[in-house]
């Protein structure tokens, strides 16, 4: 952080959030927002002065409340800059008259309780996005004692009580008695690996073995006679040299019992703890008695990221991390244009997989601004601006913002297409036909269902995929020489928010049987939220099949990803069930009453005036 702050290219906004974003690939503006620090940063030269006579004190964070700081305060020793910050929240006024304490001390008057928020506009061509992650809560899961009992602490806790600039300057101590533990155990996975919600989630937050082996290491360093037992699951030393270390940690005595305790106890006078285990090595129960017990707690997606959505228009995967463009292909890109990734904010990563993919997103993010000019997919929407009819839908269901709409300049909607990715969401929306998908235009789906209706449509399932995962799945299944129907036809679109609800009465309309709509799964959308859309349109279509005296069922929607080919090949058969049940009697109603409700409806003739009576 030195260096950067040091850089002559580099622009640091310490203490500072981002309050809006807008514009597109290349041409992004950023809104800053630069909170007050009520001290000038520029001046203060971090001599402590006004920190020792502020007379109130807060936990601090930094230190995982295990310290105390004052209402004026650095944030953490090696803070950028090497300023300090006025906490106003805990502060007794910015009235010098309440207190001012602070004010009088500070020799070179940095202290300024009148300062506002800044706000700063900045335009760039590429972000990147390293928000981070936050940890699991312990709290709720209190099966280990962790709010009822002080010898319970989590692994970030064990952190700062060991680290030198920690609050007992390096030296671990129990925290009832503040001396050394002499056994000390460590539960794994508190807060992973778990199907059950309310104690975790299901995901490895992949750092907590080798994060344990290592804490295992400091403190045999320190104090070799500590006794340390390790309760997990089993040990995940998949990187490079990682198995050494698990290998070193058991030379030195560390004890591996594989099995997770069910609860904890605590002894009332010497507050020991007891915990019961069955190690499933041994097959048998064990009671184990620590004087500390270490949570080794996961990972979890930052809590602000639906804020981070919605600025950068990203989606997120089932387990709430951001979801990148393509996981081998484009690994650090984002599916928005000129936004890549970096560190924890796409999934849990240690820091040497943090580094690297942080090279690889500033990489990315040079090759593009280097190049001057962008390439762009040819699928982008193209507007009609005769037929636009100013109803604003395609602005309001574009997942990217690509469409520009002001209803008061009444001026047609206008696509940007360097944002522009082509799911067809808004041509689809567009009541009125009025946005054309260039190489995926609606004269040729009409063409394809046509052409595949043509001959024998009784024994056709005509099939709208989407191009990143049921497409693919459906290849999969192929693949894997899976048992599947033949007579499915399908047609490719980018996602399935493309597909029109004219499509699915047009197939209906030249015979078809059965319909099948599939895309992704909603946490895996690739265009962040268009399938959402798709089973918006659906949900409509049943209502008017049915109104319209047409089985709702024939029309079918499935979520299916790229490595779902078996789900594929089930699908596939379930639909073909379907269209065995379809006579040919009920194929000609249905061509019938959708021809009828096509016919446009005749003005109602207006009535003559009752003649006068005398």
């Amino acid at each position: 952080m030195m260096d950067v702050g040091r850089h002559p290219k580099i622009k640091l906004y310490s203490y500072s959030e981002i309050d809006n974003v807008s514009g597109y690939v290349g041409n992004f503006n950023v809104r800053i927002r630069k909170k007050a620090r009520y001290v000038d940063e520029n001046e203060c030269t971090a001599c402590d002065e006004c920190a020792k006579v502020c007379p109130i004190t807060v936990p601090n964070a930094f230190q995982m409340g295990l310290s105390l700081r004052k209402a004026i305060y650095m944030p953490f020793p090696q803070a950028v800059p090497s300023s300090y910050i006025l906490d106003m929240e805990h502060c007794l006024g910015n009235n010098p008259i309440a207190c001012g304490k602070c004010y009088d001390a500070c020799d070179k008057k940095c202290i300024d309780y009148d300062m506002q928020d800044e706000i700063v506009d900045v335009k760039v061509g590429a972000v990147i996005v390293a928000t981070g992650m936050d940890v699991y809560d312990p709290t709720r899961l209190d099966d280990y004692g962790y709010t009822r009992f002080e010898n319970v602490i989590t692994s970030m806790e064990f952190e700062r009580l060991i680290c030198s600039e920690g609050p007992t300057g390096g030296h671990f101590i129990r925290p009832t008695d503040h001396k050394t533990p002499k056994t000390i155990g460590f539960i794994q996975c508190v807060g992973s690996r778990t199907q059950d919600p309310e104690r975790g989630n299901p995901y490895c937050s992949n750092i907590c073995c080798m994060n344990t082996v290592k804490d295992s290491l400091l403190l045999k360093d320190h104090y070799p006679d500590v006794e340390v037992k390790v309760f997990y699951m089993d040990i995940r030393a998949f990187g490079k040299g990682f198995e050494d270390l698990f290998m070193r940690s058991k030379e030195k005595g560390v004890m591996y019992i594989r099995g997770i305790p069910g609860e904890i106890e605590e002894d009332p006078q010497t507050k020991n703890l007891r915990l019961m285990v069955e190690n499933t090595t041994t097959r048998q129960i064990e009671e184990h008695e620590l004087d500390m017990v270490v949570l080794s707690v996961g990972v979890i997606p930052r809590r602000d990221n639906e804020v981070v959505k919605k600025l950068f228009s990203l989606s997120t995967t089932s387990d709430g991390f951001l979801m990148e463009s393509h996981p081998k292909l484009k690994p650090v890109d984002a599916p928005t244009g000129g936004v890549f990734f970096a560190g924890c904010a796409e999934f849990p990563k240690d820091v040497k997989d943090s580094v690297t993919q942080a090279s690889a997103a500033a990489a990315r993010a040079g090759v593009l601004l280097s190049a001057g000019k962008i390439k762009i997919e040819a699928i982008t929407a193209v507007v009609d601006e005769e037929a636009c009819k100013l109803c604003g839908i395609c602005a309001r269901v574009c997942p990217f913002n690509a469409i520009i709409f002001d209803k008061k300049s009444k001026t047609p909607a206008k696509v940007i297409e360097a944002a522009c990715k082509g799911c067809g969401t808004c041509s689809a929306e567009c009541p009125f036909d009025a946005i054309t998908m260039q190489h995926f235009t609606d004269r040729q789906m009409y063409a394809q269902i046509e052409a595949i209706l043509s001959d024998k449509p009784m024994d056709k399932i005509v099939t709208f995929a989407c191009n990143w995962c049921s497409y693919a799945g459906a290849d999969l299944a192929g693949l894997s020489r899976l048992q599947f129907p033949h007579n499915a036809r399908i047609i490719r679109t980018m996602c399935s928010g493309r597909v029109k609800d004219k499509f699915v009465l047009h197939a209906f309309k030249h015979g078809a049987p059965v319909v099948l709509v599939s895309g992704c799964h909603f946490a895996d959308c690739h265009y962040i939220d268009a399938n959402r859309w798709t089973q918006k349109r659906v949900w409509k279509l049943w209502d008017k099949l049915e109104k319209l005296g047409i089985r709702p069922e024939r029309l079918q929607l499935e979520w299916v990803s790229a490595a779902e080919g078996k789900k594929w090949a089930e699908v596939m058969n379930a639909v073909e069930e379907i269209r065995k049940t379809v006579t040919k009697e009920e194929v000609e109603h249905t061509i019938k009453v959708i021809r009828e409700a096509e016919k446009p409806k005749k003005p109602k003739a207006k009535k003559e005036p009752a003649a006068a009576t005398t």
